[in-house]
């Protein structure tokens, strides 16, 4: 990410589609059609992996599986695995939102009919796919198979303690007693896979790369916590010493405790971080770069009592630094990683980024709280950054703009060049949208991304998240009128004009 370039913000689950949420059909072809027509170099995603019980993709129940719903039901149609009136059974009227609870009625029942429909020759694939991806595969499809047997309680809570503590001939043993039903959870999981890899492979095809998004942490109600004890802060009981979190910050007054297990990075320098490999590994057969969300805890990382009430009680301690990058220079030939180094930066965190030479990040609408000096400010980016007009934690521009205290907002109008008129007007010819959009273009920046609903000039109700409030997020969905609506050739020209153009 040395050259100047730029790209689009958007989580598959926000494209349009006719069964509950954004897929690998049609749609992400053409979405990416789309940025290839405007010049843009980059498609950045949210986490592929399953969401939690609040759709969350940074808590899921496994760091390495794809969500199951962005499966393209069309494609196993095609395939002679689904039948037409089957697809008009699982179609969903609403396409601004994201179906969560349709989907987690409809779409395992749907699925399953396509997995009983395959031949040996494509179940031979499947075992294959689950060989070549044993470290992880095998785990995940009995922990999903267990904790349906245990009625949903989580594996620290089950009964069999030869289970719930993952003893290897208990594991054998439900493996050989559950053989069919883990088929059907990898054969799931060849699908994702396999569907993902023809949309990278058309992506890449047309001159766009896409980034993905790593959690730092995983739910401690996961199959690779269940799997791994021994990586993780955990008492003998498999109960949490202390969990993730950050201090008080510009979105919460008392921090946020994420509740996550922390890692056991003494254990996991010791066989040489493998578990860690594993997972960049994975994240770079999917994505061409990979952003690494809560970077700095690499440098620090905020540790919660896990009976504490709020983020507050927390306290800093080291964590691997520059020992793990090392590590990952010696696995991987050049691989891309940018660094997510916002909230508390300290000079231990600018300190590592200057040693690994990761890119950093920048987040335009922070620019404007602050004096001169702020580092959110566009004309202080560095050129080995990405920059953004906002992330999926942030308000949208124009929401941000209604939201903003006056003196911020003139502030951001005037730094932004805004040619007069109405600023609260939104659409995707939003004159203040376009101005910010335009600013952050101008910045040195090497790379600027744009969430598409600044693209389109969407206010709040957009927002893909709001941190710390656990309803009512991922949600938000592009229909196709909208997606269609958004101005390629103005978009293709702030890249030319900026030398953006891939």
């Amino acid at each position: 990410m040395d050259k100047r370039a730029s790209g689009v913000l958007m989580h598959v689950s926000s494209l349009p589609g006719a069964y509950g949420i954004g897929s690998f059909g049609r749609e992400a072809r053409q979405f990416i059609d789309f940025l290839s027509d405007a010049g843009c170099t980059y498609w950045q995603v949210l986490p592929f992996t399953p969401t939690d019980a609040y759709n969350s993709p940074y808590a899921s129940i496994s760091a390495f599986a794809g969500n199951r719903n962005f499966i393209d039901l069309e494609q196993l149609r095609d395939e002679g695995l689904l039948t037409d009136d089957e697809l008009r059974d699982q179609m969903y009227a609403n396409p601004y939102s994201a179906a969560f609870d349709f989907l987690e009625i409809r779409r395992i029942p749907v699925l399953y009919r396509a997995f009983t429909r395959t031949d040996e020759a494509y179940r031979d694939k499947v075992r294959a796919f689950a060989e070549e991806n044993a470290s992880w595969l095998p785990d995940y499809a009995l922990y999903i198979i267990l904790k349906e047997a245990n009625i949903g309680a989580e594996w620290y809570d089950w009964a069999d303690e030869d289970l719930k503590f993952h003893r290897p001939q208990a594991v054998a043993a439900a493996m050989e007693e559950h053989a069919e039903t883990i088929l059907f959870m990898e054969f799931i999981q060849y699908v994702f896979f396999e569907q993902w890899k023809k949309v990278k492979q058309y992506a890449n095809a047309r001159g766009v790369e896409i980034i993905g998004d790593l959690p730092m942490y995983v739910a401690l109600n996961s199959a690779d916590v269940w799997a791994n004890r021994h990586l993780f802060d955990l008492t003998e009981d498999g109960e949490p010493k202390n969990v993730a979190g950050v201090p008080p910050d510009y979105f919460s007054e008392f921090g946020q405790k994420w509740g996550n297990p922390l890692y056991n990075w003494k254990a996991m320098r010791a066989d040489g971080y493998r578990w860690w490999m594993d997972r960049l590994g994975a994240c770079f057969k999917l994505f061409d770069a990979v952003r690494i969300d809560h970077f700095r805890a690499f440098s620090a990382y905020w540790a919660v009592p896990a009976e504490a009430e709020t983020a507050k009680e927390g306290q800093w301690i080291d964590g691997p630094k520059t020992d793990f990058f090392d590590t990952v220079n010696r696995t991987f030939k050049n691989p891309k990683i940018i660094a997510e180094d916002l909230g508390i930066i300290d000079e231990g965190v600018i300190d590592l980024l200057e040693k690994t030479g990761l890119p950093c990040m920048r987040v335009m609408q922070f620019g404007f709280m602050e004096q001169q000096d702020n580092m959110h400010l566009p004309h202080n980016y560095p050129k080995n950054c990405v920059a953004y007009t906002g992330t999926h934690d942030n308000n949208t521009v124009l929401g941000w703009l209604w939201e903003a205290l006056p003196h911020e907002r003139a502030h951001a109008l005037e730094y932004c060049g805004f040619p007069g008129g109405d600023w609260a007007v939104g659409g995707s010819d939003s004159a203040s949208c376009r101005a910010m959009i335009r600013t952050l273009w101008q910045s040195p920046a090497n790379t600027a991304i744009v969430p598409v609903q600044d693209l389109c000039g969407f206010g709040k109700d957009t927002k893909m998240n709001v941190p710390g409030v656990p309803n009512g997020n991922w949600a938000f969905r592009l229909s196709e009128d909208q997606m269609n609506g958004i101005d390629r050739d103005w978009l293709k020209k702030l890249n030319q004009i900026y030398y953006r153009a891939k």
